[in-house]
């Protein structure tokens, strides 16, 4: 699966990561204490929906889009309300919303391995003076970042699913991440193909180290050729209260993104409820 994001930007994948996102980073605001993100995949950091890519798909228009009518529970409230900040036909990506939302004294680490990729997002984020850039491939990067020196922080993990392979390097960055780093709240983004993607992924990281971990699985509509319909989010440590956030912002989205067919959603935990 090559995942180049300019095509998906703002989908309903995208609705369920950035909520996320933004649930854990309004819960790290909540003490005075400085913390740090680190994003390992972190893209261009912002996308031009009137874009040819964008428009190729259309997905954009199948996601974001249709929220406009969506309760205002948080974190769905603030999410639209950040997206709607860069300006008409743009969307941000996971690093952009991380830059607005976090404060003076936290810091953003936005890791990107693809050259041109890594120059726009240096481009995107020079309005924010708490963010840093590193070209650099996330999953070798991320344990040298770790821990730091915040000691309190988020690890987003979200790749473009290039490698055939790419579950088993998110299971082993995970584990030598969560070594380093185990107070840490990790968000980890990925597909879901077949049914057996969400269990295997979920019993690696549970292998490697998690004892608290919540599984989010979001389907739009019935599986077609060539086009996602369901994704997954693994919340490694999630913050209190994440779990209840989360299912009343998957409530307030599931008719508008599914339309005459309600979009399913689940948020499960798979060890250390509560």
């Amino acid at each position: 699966m090559n995942y180049r994001h300019a095509y998906h930007a703002g989908n309903f994948a995208d609705v369920l990561k950035h909520t996320a996102l933004v649930a854990v980073l309004l819960h790290l605001r909540k003490k005075e204490a400085p913390f740090a993100v680190i994003d390992t995949h972190a893209g261009r950091g912002l996308y031009d929906l009137s874009g040819r890519e964008a428009q190729k798909t259309g997905e954009a228009g199948q996601g974001i889009a249709k929220l406009a009518a969506a309760a205002a529970v948080e974190p769905l409230a603030t999410y639209l309300h950040v997206a709607k900040s860069f300006g008409a036909n743009r969307y941000p990506g996971s690093p952009l919303i991380a830059a607005r939302l976090i404060r003076r004294k936290d810091r953003l680490v936005a890791i990107e391995k693809h050259p041109e990729e890594a120059e726009a997002l240096a481009e995107a984020l020079k309005p924010f003076n708490r963010a840093r850039v590193i070209a650099a491939d996330g999953y070798t990067r991320l344990p040298k970042l770790l821990p730091p020196p915040e000691r309190r922080g988020l690890i987003l993990i979200d790749p473009p699913f290039e490698a055939a392979n790419e579950f088993e390097q998110i299971a082993r960055a995970f584990g030598e991440a969560i070594k380093r780093f185990a107070t840490g709240i990790y968000l980890i983004w990925f597909p879901i193909k077949t049914k057996s993607d969400a269990e295997a992924l979920s019993g690696e990281i549970l292998a490697r180290g998690a004892t608290k971990l919540i599984r989010i699985q979001l389907a739009v509509s019935a599986k077609e050729e060539g086009r996602l319909a369901e994704t997954g989010l693994l919340t490694v440590n999630p913050p209190f209260g994440f779990d209840a956030a989360m299912r009343e912002t998957l409530a307030a989205i599931a008719t508008p993104l599914g339309g005459a067919s309600p979009a399913k959603w689940s948020v499960d935990w798979l060890a250390g409820e509560g």
